[in-house]
């Protein structure tokens, strides 16, 4: 079994800034993507950015700038660093990997349970 666990959000005034974690713990071989995913309100869930595990990071159009996504393979954990904070990006930030398990070798798709983010004044 693999759980992925956030921490870090909460509320923020506009133009303010959040750090997101995500630790992903149990049979775990190795990680290869890692992500951030967010769902505002009567929203479909929307990929917000991507890292490989050799580190190569991709980011929705909204983000690019503003947010930056990192990993630290030896914790097993993804960050994203959330600057310039937008009333627009409100939303339930879920993380998402994929994990190669020990028992059998194989590889599966991990959620967390999401953190709430609120940027208002």
């Amino acid at each position: 079994q693999v759980q992925l666990v956030e921490s870090g959000g909460g509320l923020v005034q506009p133009g303010g800034s959040l750090r997101l974690s995500c630790a992903a713990s149990g049979s775990i071989f190795s990680i290869n993507l890692m992500g951030w995913y967010r769902q505002a309100p009567g929203k479909q869930r929307d990929v917000v950015a991507l890292i490989s595990s050799g580190g190569s990071t991709n980011y929705a159009d909204s983000v690019k700038g503003r947010f930056t996504i990192s990993r630290d393979n030896a914790k097993n954990t993804v960050y994203l660093q959330m600057n310039s904070l937008k009333p627009e990006d409100t939303a339930v930030y879920y993380c998402n990997a994929g994990v190669v398990v020990t028992t059998p070798l194989s590889e599966h798709d991990y959620w967390g349970q999401g953190t709430q983010v609120t940027v208002s004044s």
